[in-house]
């Protein structure tokens, strides 16, 4: 498998050029930077084309816009990725615009605190349906395309909640991470011979919109955040919180064709946190 100069161009022009992107979770649930919105931007300023999709309208857009104001190509557009029919019918959208999709970014995913004795069921079933179902409904749809074209790369993202305990009762995170990396793991296998790829990038403590929004609902005040952030951060062996640019450019990697001989790995991003008893 030699280099070609068609590869050495693309990495020329942008480590994506040429590419188109589909970023489920493109936005962001509060001002600054998630996982989904700094790696759609990401993907934008390495070349690609972003089919940004979001729950709320207004923060695919947003994200979208970010992109275009930089001279990107990109679209918002709103669906719940746990619905079979609009997941559907977003890649079907991608393809009406665009034509293709090479790139596939799960990057949907929330947190419920209770263990297995005190967790509602309902709980249970949503965290499931967005951490687990809607990444498989996305990939369900948009790997016969791949496949069709000779292959693409998925990239999901999980969690290290989803190989250890993390010290807070969340049953239904544990458990729906583990289930994305194994479905990862196994789709790696399934689908190599036509060509995709399917990998996993797990971060640690990030900090994220997400995180300060479910640390609010927690009990914590915007006074406190930044102490928050410092407690976090001073567990991690870097002794720094991770940024959602950190798992965009893990992303990035294994959606470039730089990652061309990678499948079925768990990519860590979490300053060593993992390494830790």
């Amino acid at each position: 498998m030699s280099r070609t100069s068609s590869e050495h161009d693309r990495r020329v022009a942008g480590r994506l050029a040429g590419k188109t992107a589909l970023v489920v979770g493109a936005g962001s649930i509060g001002p600054g930077w998630g996982n989904g919105k700094a790696t759609a931007v990401t993907f934008a300023r390495e070349g690609a084309a972003v089919f940004c999709v979001d729950r709320d309208p207004a923060a695919a857009e947003e994200t979208a816009k970010i992109i275009t104001d930089e001279g990107g190509q990109a679209h918002a557009y709103a669906a719940d990725a746990t619905d079979e029919r609009q997941s559907r019918d977003m890649v079907a959208a991608c393809l009406e615009l665009w034509g293709q999709i090479d790139i596939l970014d799960n990057n949907v995913g929330i947190a419920e605190v209770g263990g297995v004795v005190d967790m509602q069921m309902s709980n249970w079933d949503r965290v499931m349906d967005v951490n687990v179902k809607a990444a498989l409904l996305a990939m369900k749809h948009t790997i016969p395309h791949m496949a069709s074209r000779g292959g693409g790369s998925i990239v999901n993202i999980a969690s290290i909640a989803g190989t250890r305990w993390l010290g807070v009762s969340y049953a239904a995170y544990y458990a729906s991470k583990a289930a994305l990396l194994h479905l990862t793991r196994t789709s790696a296998v399934e689908y190599a011979r036509h060509g995709v790829r399917v990998n996993a990038v797990s971060p640690g403590a990030m900090q994220t919109p997400m995180v300060e929004q479910d640390a609010g609902i927690s009990g914590v005040d915007s006074a406190n955040v930044e102490e928050m952030w410092a407690k976090r951060a001073a567990l991690v062996p870097l002794g720094v919180g991770g940024e959602g640019w950190d798992v965009a450019w893990a992303a990035l990697y294994l959606a470039s064709d730089e990652s061309r001989y990678v499948t079925g790995i768990d990519l860590v991003v979490d300053g060593g946190l993992s390494l830790k008893w």
